[in-house]
């Protein structure tokens, strides 16, 4: 489904006339013309409840974003839809989704999953055709649709409790005699949810005995047909989870002489596990498996299955669903099929398990995010896996100057963690097509627990990505660099083709009271941590990644869907391994249908010792509000932000009743200005400083960056900030192309002043305790605000036995201002406008300091 926006569905990304407009222009790209075709579409939609309220259409052409339609007509097959579709070459096809849009929800509902038309009238440029309720078949001939009666779902609510819905209207007050249900079940009540009304679509039946969910009852209604029914909204009831909700391992338990398969889908009426000789299969050895404790499912196979290709199948009712296993830790290419493997065989040479770099308190973190594409495709990086996780490994690279690149330039900077976006499988990325040109962040989860295939020297070859992560995560770890993970848990790509929704429908998943998918994400779906098999499966991948992988971090992507007790789940299964692992994450507070009280949020943040959440509030507070393109902070000329950046400055914490935020410690602050989301602080100050010249914004950006590693709190670098990366105005470069993402050697080489600037001040916050407090006691005590002009902030942190008193000074004034120190004692120059680090750069004498138009000074007490 082509969706233009936000991966959390929040902005649109920018028109490249714009993007080409801005600070650089993008290198001429020449593209193969070929003949496109304007098609006129026509689409009937019919609902069977006749229910077309807040209903339209979204279409896209092939690899095209998406547009929404309106249903502009009616006859006597429903509503009708006319529109254009531009751009469509030879081979294309068109995609169609009905979909339920609200004033606060554009995505409230969606009709199933994705229809796709293949063919057109060539000489007329036009196409009709006919698409249904709950069916993903896209008819061109109204003769072929099949209208006649019949049972469109049938599932048990509660545990003596069946909704049915038909297709057609049927007098309700009759229906009891027409349904019967098997196994001797009597229907003891039935219940229309508008009594008021003669006819309807949708009855509730109430049973005279609770209904076994493994083995439920087939419906029979006169006129209507037959079907069996399925589990539905009591798989998301607490009883249920009690029943059900199991402890053991589960997916493919490995050993030499057998492999045990074990999955849990208690809803199912039996499964299967299917044995494939070739990725490429359509059909398999179907083995039948055994039913387990608490809906559990097993079989063995003997002997050595390393290599093993399968999916597992379950009867829900009248239906199979073939599904990749949740818990395959190898996929066959783009993540279609699990690979059964021994994981002894996928480590690299030298690799180290569980040995990592030393790493004291959270707070010691400067934290790097990049992306393994953006870090090395540039045609000038030097490094030959360009785009891979073996191009992030490569040493001694340079670029434009001999100025270093990739992982040395890393290094160089001095940064203590490197956080990467996404590199489980994900789905955007088609494996088999990597000679051309494809992008994506990567939020969009296909297969939680193997590696992304696209950064793979050979995306065929199981073995192949994981190997080649282990020996990325390696290789940081002996050059000292830790390594974080980008986590995704809060939704999938597509709810009805995720192995969760296929092997328990209905389970994983939030749903409103209306029964449509939540949408808190902006996504389409949110995952449902509270539930006990989830929260087990979220705990038990995190596990897997920092054991196997021996990985030393997680940044949860909106972190605010799941809920608290997840959360803490995932800390002390950590803390068992090595409580030196990192856990940070987008704490904000999304309308998710869950007690707010339980929202793994910032307003819950006490409730989570050990967890740190983004500070939204010092990155808006520095730059200006990430949602309103022209509104400006501290430093780009924004009067009145002391307080907010104050309020960063001491980690988020309770300082005092005006400065306090959401963290009890500072290690529960992740303090930034600019992430791979919404612009660069560079192109933010573009915007909102349209007029300012080119050093003056570079005095913004260093001045931000500054606020940033001089604060309390866990720091956090986007990778380019240290050479003030553009993306050409393009806030939201998801899927934008390389052009857009890549980092810039160019640029690097080019502000290289300004790339020192930044490790000496990285230099200056490793070698400086003072910066890097863990006690939000010693905070409250040792650092002491000073009175300062207008737009400026100064404060002390008192030294100690071992550490000398500092005073730092941000001033964001177009002009210098006079600060009084707090005694007129000697003090040594750190960092000035333009130089940082821990080498003294002068001396000041006196009871006050001169300091430069936007810029930093750090003193220390001599």
């Amino acid at each position: 489904m082509k969706r233009a926006g936000y991966k959390k569905g929040i902005a649109i990304m920018l028109s490249l006339m714009l993007i080409g407009s801005l600070f650089f222009t993008l290198p001429m790209q020449t593209v193969a013309q070929t003949e496109e075709d304007t098609v006129d579409v026509t689409v009937h939609y019919w609902r069977f409840g006749g229910d077309y309220e807040g209903w339209n259409l979204w279409a896209w052409a092939e690899e095209r974003d998406g547009k929404s339609y309106p249903f502009t007509a009616n006859d006597e097959y429903g509503k009708i839809a006319r529109f254009q579709i531009t751009g469509l070459q030879e081979g294309d096809q068109i995609g169609l989704l009905p979909r339920r849009s609200m004033p606060e929800n554009e995505w409230a509902e969606k009709d199933f999953s994705d229809r796709t038309i293949t063919q057109w009238n060539r000489e007329k440029n036009q196409v009709e055709v006919w698409i249904l309720q709950g069916e993903d078949t896209v008819y061109y001939d109204e003769k072929e649709v099949d209208r006649s009666p019949k049972i469109v779902d049938a599932s048990i609510d509660d545990w003596d409790t069946i909704s049915i819905r038909t297709n057609q209207p049927f007098a309700w007050q009759e229906a009891e005699k027409r349904i019967t249900l098997s196994d001797g079940i009597a229907i003891q009540s039935i219940e229309a949810p508008d009594p008021e009304q003669t006819e309807t679509n949708h009855l509730l039946l109430h049973t005279n005995q609770k209904l076994n969910l493994s083995q439920p009852p087939r419906l029979s209604f006169e006129g209507f047909g037959e079907k069996t029914v399925t589990a539905g909204k009591v798989v998301r009831t607490a009883t249920f989870d009690q029943r059900y909700a199991y402890n053991g391992e589960l997916g493919p338990l490995y050993d030499k002489k057998k492999t045990d398969f074990r999955l849990w889908a208690p809803t199912a009426q039996r499964a299967q596990l299917v044995v494939y000789d070739h990725w490429e299969d359509d059909e398999g050895q179907m083995i039948e498996m055994k039913a387990g404790k608490k809906g559990t499912w097993q079989t063995t196979l003997s002997g050595d299955q390393h290599g093993t290709i399968y999916t597992t199948r379950v009867k829900i009712g009248d239906k199979w669903n073939e599904a990749v296993d949740p818990y395959a830790k190898g996929v066959t290419v783009n993540g279609d099929k699990g690979i059964v493997l021994n994981l002894k065989n996928t480590n690299p040479k030298g690799w180290k398990p569980q040995k990592k770099p030393t790493f004291g308190e959270p707070t010691d973190a400067v934290i790097y995010e990049t992306h393994v594409r953006d870090l090395s495709i540039h045609p000038d990086s030097g490094i030959q896996h360009k785009g891979k996780f073996l191009g992030v490994a490569e040493k001694g690279t340079q670029g434009p100057n001999g100025v270093k690149t990739g992982l040395d330039h890393i290094k160089d900077l001095g940064v203590t963690h490197v956080q990467f976006l996404p590199i489980y499988d994900y789905a955007s990325v088609d494996e088999t097509r990597l000679d051309e040109p494809q992008f994506n962040w990567g939020y969009d989860p296909k297969n939680y627990n193997a590696p992304e295939g696209s950064y793979a020297t050979d995306p065929y070859h199981p073995v192949t990505r994981i190997t080649e992560l282990k020996q990325m995560v390696q290789t940081l770890h002996d050059e000292r660099l830790r390594v974080l993970m980008d986590v995704v848990y809060n939704h999938v790509y597509d709810v009805e083709q995720s192995s969760f929704h296929k092997l328990v429908p209905g389970y994983y998943f939030r749903y409103n009271e209306d029964g449509t998918l939540a949408n808190g994400t902006g996504v389409g779906n949110d995952t449902a941590s509270e539930r006990r098999m989830m929260r087990k499966f979220i705990v038990d991948s995190v596990t897997f990644w920092a054991k196997e992988y021996n990985l030393d971090g997680f940044r949860f992507d909106l972190m605010g869907i799941h809920d608290v007790d997840t959360m803490n789940e995932v800390r002390e299964a950590l803390d068992q391994i090595d409580p030196s692992i990192l856990i940070i994450g987008e704490g904000w507070d999304l309308n998710t249908p869950l007690d707010p009280a339980k929202k793994a949020n910032q307003k819950n943040a006490a409730q989570m010792a050990g967890i740190a959440h983004f500070n939204d509030y010092i990155r808006d507070g520095l730059k200006g509000s990430v949602f309103e393109e022209r509104d400006a902070g501290f430093v780009n000329g924004k009067p009145g932000m002391e307080r907010e950046i104050r309020r960063g400055i001491v980690g988020g914490i309770a300082y005092s009743e005006e400065l306090s935020t959401f963290a009890t410690s500072p290690d529960q602050t992740v303090t930034y200005v600019e992430a791979h989301d919404n612009h660069t602080l560079w192109d933010k100050l573009e915007l909102t400083q349209p007029d300012a010249s080119e050093e003056e914004r570079k005095q913004m950006h260093q001045l931000a960056t500054s606020i940033v590693l001089t604060s309390q709190g866990i720091s956090f670098l986007h990778a380019g900030q240290e050479f003030m990366r553009t993306k050409y105005g393009d806030e939201n470069s998801y899927k934008s192309p390389d052009q857009i993402n890549r980092l810039d050697w160019n640029r690097r080489a080019v502000f290289a002043n300004e790339v020192d600037y930044v490790k000496g001040l990285i230099q200056l916050r490793l070698a400086k305790p003072q910066f890097r407090l863990s006690d939000p006691d010693e905070i409250r005590e040792r650092l002491t605000f000073l009175n300062s002009p207008e737009n400026t902030v100064a404060y002390t942190i008192a030294g100690s036995q071992r550490e000398n008193t500092l005073v730092i000074i941000h001033n964001a004034n177009p002009d210098t201002v006079e600060v009084t120190l707090p005694d007129s004692d000697s003090w040594n120059v750190l960092v000035n406008e333009e130089r940082a680090g821990t080498q003294t750069l002068g001396t000041i004498k006196g009871k006050t300091v001169t300091v430069n138009p936007r810029s930093t000074m750090v003193l220390e007490k001599r």
